[in-house]
């Protein structure tokens, strides 16, 4: 009896391990994704800003 014990809490703790891992890799992925959401948007800003530079560039010398 006391191996049939062993064996289910030896399951149930696999059982909770790969579940807290689940909700990690969740975790892991929903923080990826804003990172990446958050680099497209700062690299958009950053392509806004210099493209308005390089037009005040050519309006200030009369280039168009």
């Amino acid at each position: 009896m006391d191996s049939t014990k062993a064996r289910y809490k030896a399951g149930e703790a696999k059982g909770e391990v790969q579940s807290k891992t689940e909700k990690m890799m969740d975790k892991a992925g929903d923080a990826c994704q804003s990172v990446k959401e958050s680099c497209q948007g700062a690299g958009e800003q950053i392509k806004a800003k210099a493209q308005g530079a390089a037009d005040a560039a050519k309006d200030a010398t009369g280039n168009k």
